[in-house]
Parts: structure tokens; sequence; C-alpha cells
């Protein structure tokens, strides 16, 4: 991923912190016969200090067969993204020599894949899947909640897919490369027209407000 040094993300914190508030990722992996991608809700969490991705796929998917010998891959994760328009640049004003452009927080993650069949993994991995997205729900569905046997019947439709992540390279493209001025002119752009979460990162990575606790 080209990264100017601007908008270049170290923080693994800050890294794993995006996945988990965007976790549908882009899975890449190339075989033989091509490159494949597919979108798939992951899973991110520590062990031992290293960043681990998982998720399953469809049974039907060939994907899970070209990656099964632990080959590479690429998880794309897309965080916050906007349209910036000239309009909004206090330079245009002075200058006019501006141009549109795109912010935008992305999360590239690259390691290993190890595939799992076995119900003893995909049932957990279901299962922690599906409470961390009912948490919130005034109800929440459980997996225990669908009878036994329906549930055995899908955990042998899916293939489980585990990374350990050897790479986290993060860009957040926030205008960090404009003058202050032009700075805030995106971020009561982006505030007017009701875009909290890439206005608060224009404004935090743009040294506007204090940048510690960096939301996604």
């Amino acid at each position: 991923m080209y990264s100017p040094p601007h908008f270049i993300e170290t923080d693994e914190a800050v890294m794993r912190a995006l996945i988990a508030a965007h976790p549908l990722g882009l899975l890449i992996s190339s075989s033989a016969t091509g490159v494949l991608a597919n979108p798939l809700p992951f899973l991110v969490s520590v062990t031992d200090g290293v960043t681990v991705l998982r998720a399953h796929l469809a049974r039907a998917n060939e994907q899970w067969r070209h990656i099964r010998e632990g080959a590479e891959v690429l998880v794309v994760f897309q965080g916050a993204d906007t349209y910036v328009t000239p309009s909004w640049y206090a330079s245009k004003a002075e200058h006019g020599k501006v141009v549109p452009t795109w912010n935008y927080a992305m999360v590239q993650a690259r390691g290993t894949a190890l595939v799992h069949e076995d119900a003893e993994w995909l049932r957990p991995q279901v299962g922690e899947l599906t409470d961390t997205h009912e948490a919130a729900r005034p109800a929440p569905w459980k997996v225990s909640d669908a009878p036994d046997a329906f549930v055995a019947a899908q955990l042998r439709g899916i293939v489980g897919i585990e990374i350990t992540v050897q790479e986290l390279t993060g860009k957040w493209k926030v205008s960090q490369n404009r003058q202050e001025a032009d700075r805030r002119g995106v971020h009561a752009g982006l505030t007017a027209e009701g875009d909290e979460a890439m206005a608060g990162l224009v404004s935090r990575y743009g040294g506007l407000a204090d940048p510690a606790g960096r939301p996604e």
C-alpha cells in the first residue's frame, strides 16, 4: 500500500481498534488459478503479543482450499472514508491551486492462514462472532437458541480461517498534508454535513484537538 510518511499509522492497538469497529475484511489470496477475494467478518485478538484474525467461509467457497497449506494472505479493512471537496480549503480563495481528494482510514494485514474444519474450533468462533454483534441488541440472539442438530449441520457447511498476522499496515489519510487553515475548513465542512467520524479523525490527526485516544 502506497503510504506517504504523514499518513502512516504504526500503533497496532489503533489498527486493531479499526478492525474491531469495521470487521468486514476483504480476504485476498493467490494460487495457480489466479487471485481470489472474499469479504468476511473477522474477529481480532492478541495471542502472545501477536495479532490473530479469525473468520469462516462456506465450504463451497474454493478459497479455503487455496490457502489450506499455510499460504500467505492479505486482509484489507476499510474504516471511515469520504470525498473531500476543494471548496472547503481556505487556500482555494488564496490561489485556486486545489483539487478534490478522498480521505480514508485503512488497515492491511498480512500473514499466514491456517484452515480449521473441526467443530471444536468452529463452534466457539461462530459463537463469539455472533455474541459480538448481537451484544447491543435488546434481546441478543445466541447460537444456542437454534436446535443442536441444525447448528451441527451448519457447522459442517463452513470452514474456519485463522490468520497469524506478520505485518499490520495502517494508513490514515485524513488531510494531514494540508495547511492548518485547510484542515480547519475540511473539519468544518464535514461537521456541517454530519460526518462526525471523519471530522473527528481530521481534528485529531490534524492537530486540531487532543490526539489522545484517536477513534476509528
